[in-house]
């Protein structure tokens, strides 16, 4: 495949399934109907992000996998003959939770799933309270479209996560996320962390010689204690080449689907220009796994 039409859907969600559903339903047709082979939806999508508080009632929202959410991803994917990188809230056992990525493949099956690794406990991000740390490993999944390297949103701030993706073959580095604003910060902080966020991905790219894909919800949800201001999601989707160049953006303020063709050749050509993959001194980094250096 010489190039590949992907599609993100940059939604705002409401506290409504069945109106969050129809809405994705409808953005994912519309993004095959653009041509996208390969879509993907942000992170726990089906939802409000419910993680800005710490409430036992909201493992009532996880699912097994399978099960009544990945039937209806997989009817969808089966229906538009897309690969679907969707973001659901896994009950894995009683007690046992995670937030995990799965891959449908254009005939609908389910062809990988990934457990997402890193787990933020921040004011307004209480996910250590919900998920438990992935245990898959950075695996690459392989589909029609290329191995898609998906991680998930805190993910996407390791450089370590990207580059072994990228050393197990990933053809595309995916991030479905939820991240934004503290409503209450002054305009020069929100600047700050958003081009953060943008420049660690977009560094990725380069670091690694692939194309990312980054898919960010957008619009205010309240947080339901009442105690902060709730969170503005910034949006920003966008999609980057392998030098960090961006090929697509979407706004900050709207839901959008975002349309981007991406030279899936052009990877190589940059890793021969910038062998980066070739002069890593792999025999002096052991003391990547410590913790700390003292």
């Amino acid at each position: 495949m010489d190039t590949l039409k992907v599609g993100l859907i940059q939604q705002a969600n409401t506290d409504n399934l069945r109106t969050n559903l129809k809405k994705l339903a409808e953005n994912i047709e519309n993004c095959a109907k653009a041509g996208a082979k390969l879509v993907v939806l942000q992170e726990l999508h089906n939802t409000l992000y419910f993680c800005q508080t710490e409430n036992t009632n909201y493992f009532d929202l996880a699912e097994p996998i399978p099960g009544p959410s990945t039937g209806f991803y997989s009817e969808l994917a089966h229906a538009f003959e897309i690969v679907l990188v969707t973001s659901l809230f896994e009950k894995r056992a009683p007690g046992l939770y995670h937030n995990t990525a799965v891959v449908f493949e254009k005939d609908g099956s389910i062809v990988g799933r990934y457990r997402k690794m890193h787990i933020p406990d921040d004011p307004g991000f209480y996910e250590k309270f919900y998920f438990t740390p992935g245990d898959l490993g950075f695996e690459p999944i392989q589909t029609s479209v290329g191995k898609l390297g998906v991680l998930v949103c805190w993910d996407q701030w390791y450089p370590e996560a990207a580059r072994l993706m990228a050393l197990k073959g990933a053809d595309i580095l995916i991030y479905p996320t939820a991240i934004g604003w503290d409503p209450a910060d002054e305009e020069d902080e929100r600047n700050r962390q958003l081009n953060a966020w943008l420049t660690i991905q977009r560094a990725h790219a380069i670091a690694n010689g692939l194309p990312v894909v980054v898919v960010n919800r957008v619009g205010h949800e309240p947080d339901p204690n009442h105690a902060t201001q709730g969170i503005q999601f910034w949006g920003h989707s966008f999609v980057a080449g392998p030098q960090g160049e961006f090929l697509a953006a979407a706004g900050n303020q709207e839901p959008e689907n975002l349309i981007a063709e991406i030279n899936m050749k052009r990877s190589e050509h940059v890793r021969r220009w910038w062998p980066f993959l070739r002069d890593r001194r792999i025999d002096a980094y052991e003391d990547l796994t410590k913790r700390f250096i003292d």
